[in-house]
């Protein structure tokens, strides 16, 4: 098959799920064109089957804001027109799969049939659909998609909830690569962080307020009262100067470690202990999928389809949102005995398994195929 996949990309989930899931079709032999406005970040190198489209917005003296849908609907059907695209894959509801629908259109126009499955990752849903400006443009997009899937049963549970959405959802979770973590501990690495042999936290994210960093940082001061402990923090975003000056007033910047951006994280979870995730909303929880994957247990809330991911008691445990209280003793749990703490990994990568991404993938392409079928 010929795919085009459209997505944001960045170091967010929907772009690395969406860029993964690319380079493993064009593994299996199938064409894989990414179009959007940069290079995916996850995308690397040159490799068979897989092409690059740019979506390049200049800047015109007529608008205020470069018309960027205009532009993506435009760069599709060029693409499907002379790539011969059986079928387009978008990330995100707004403005990929609005863009896809104009883009399907047109190509209709010279019979070209172009099927398009839209992929709802989280925050289209779930912050989009609190402000009711974009409640006719996301619903009318995705009962217009061919197929339509969700990460989660949460996230298809809120769309259908806050959206007046006809269409049928399918689940078809996020997933991780098992290979890209079958790696041997950094000692080395571990070393130069931990260099007393400190239990090490961590945490990735882009630092956004429905993250809650700043209770990871409130978390780690209780926990490093009880047991030595560093916390390596990775990503960036508009929280970090809150978190860096509630690191100062809580006096433990001598073991916060700020890495900012990485293209890949594999390195940090090499070396981690415990993964905290006390976000206030997550859809899925892709950064906890990729710390058991690293057999990391994770200490997480119970929101939205984090309950579907983390198996409080096996892969990690789970408390409400803001309940630091419950999470400080939830980590300590976790970290007062070696046994302890080295079954909770075992567990944390055998759930973690469940999601590879050689189980998920059958799951797109017969949904790709079914469509090409109908067509």
């Amino acid at each position: 098959m010929k795919i085009g996949i459209v997505c944001y990309p960045t170091f967010g989930g929907s772009g690395v799920v969406a860029t993964e899931l690319g380079k493993a079709l064009a593994a299996k032999g199938h064409e894989i064109h990414f179009i959007t406005y940069n290079q995916p970040v996850r995308l690397g190198s040159f490799r068979k089957n897989i092409f690059y489209h740019e979506v390049a917005v200049s800047e015109y003296p007529l608008f205020d804001y470069p018309p960027y849908e205009l532009v993506l609907a435009s760069k599709m059907v060029d693409v499907a027109r002379y790539e011969k695209l059986d079928l387009l894959h978008v990330h995100y509801a707004i403005p990929h799969a609005s863009a896809a629908y104009t883009a399907k259109k047109i190509l209709a126009e010279e019979g070209i049939t172009l099927p398009v499955v839209t992929t709802l990752h989280g925050t289209d849903i779930t912050l989009l659909g609190r402000d009711s400006s974009f409640e006719s443009v996301i619903s009318f997009a995705i009962n217009k998609s061919d197929a339509v899937t969700a990460v989660s049963s949460s996230l298809r549970n809120d769309t259908y909830k806050l959206f007046g959405v006809n269409k049928e959802i399918s689940v078809i979770p996020n997933f991780v690569c098992m290979d890209q973590f079958d790696f041997e501990p950094n000692e080395e690495l571990r070393k130069e962080h931990a260099p007393n042999g400190e239990k090490i936290l961590t945490h990735i994210s882009n630092f956004r307020a429905v993250k809650r960093v700043e209770d990871i940082v409130r978390i780690f001061a209780e926990v490093r009262k009880t047991v030595p402990s560093k916390l390596v923090l990775v990503g960036d975003g508009p929280e970090r100067s809150r978190v860096e000056q509630l690191c100062r007033e809580l006096r433990t910047c001598e073991d916060v470690i700020f890495l900012g951006k990485l293209k890949n994280p594999t390195e940090v979870l090499s070396i981690a202990d415990v993964f905290l995730l006390p976000s206030e909303a997550e859809s899925f929880g892709l950064a906890a999928l990729e710390a058991m994957a690293a057999s990391v247990p994770v200490i997480s809330t119970n929101t939205g389809g984090l309950p579907e991911v983390n198996r409080h008691g096996v892969s990690g445990m789970m408390s409400d949102v803001g309940d630091i209280e419950d999470m400080v003793k939830n980590t300590l749990f976790l970290l007062s005995e070696p046994n302890k703490l080295e079954k909770f990994k075992k567990q944390a990568r055998k759930r973690a398994s469940d999601f590879d991404l050689k189980a998920i993938l059958p799951q797109y392409e017969e949904l790709y195929e079914s469509l090409l079928v109908e067509g």
